[in-house]
């Protein structure tokens, strides 16, 4: 179990960790998107709307369709990102790892309605290969997805995405995310400021 302290939402991420964060993309079938997801990890969602760009942390979402492949991410109808998402029609999402626990907890504790996340943030944009919405640079993986429909629950609305393109860093996806290396290793939210982490990887 990984609690966030008050020291690690202020320490500063160190070169070396920014050196691995930035290792390069390769494309992996669409087909293979869900295994990225599959074990649940909290993920970041990139939309955008003309010139403006946002990132938001979710720890709801999940594959729900092989053919067309489908994914859903549940959105809270008072964030930013759900207006850019749902008039842009497309958004992105992002798979960070352990190293990036205090983005992903800035990410999801500020709104970027008046303010550029990706700037306080300390996050890279880089362009996608298919959407208008950006991809970020320091995350592990991304699946971009083109809006195929919405379904109102409750106070969430539930985003359901067409993949269009998947990428993952390089050596770190075989078939299946490696969450047993050290820079492939996903976070997974508990509640509150409280996190876990795959302990590693059982074959059957």
């Amino acid at each position: 179990m990984i609690k966030i302290t008050k020291q690690d939402e202020a320490k500063n991420t160190n070169k070396e960790i920014r050196k691995r964060r930035n290792m390069l993309f390769k494309n992996i079938p669409i087909t293979n998107a869900n295994r990225l997801i599959n074990h649940g990890p909290t993920v970041l969602i990139t939309s955008r709307l003309g010139e403006k760009i946002n990132v938001m942390t979710v720890a709801w979402q999940m594959p729900v369709s092989f053919k067309p492949m489908l994914v859903a991410v549940a959105i809270g109808h008072e964030r930013f990102s759900h207006k850019l998402i749902l008039e842009s029609r497309e958004f992105a999402i992002n798979i960070p790892n352990l190293e990036m626990l205090k983005d992903v907890l800035c990410c999801g504790t500020q709104s970027g309605k008046d303010i550029d996340k990706f700037k306080v943030c300390n996050l890279t944009p880089v362009k996608a290969q298919k959407i208008k919405a950006p991809l970020i640079e320091e995350c592990i993986g991304n699946i971009e997805c083109k809006l195929y429909s919405t379904h109102e629950a409750g106070d969430h609305t539930v985003f359901v995405g067409e993949v269009v393109a998947t990428s993952v860093k390089e050596g770190i996806f075989d078939n299946y995310l490696r969450v047993d290396l050290e820079q492939a290793k996903t976070l997974h939210h508990i509640g509150g400021k409280v996190f876990c982490s795959p302990g590693g990887i059982i074959k059957s």
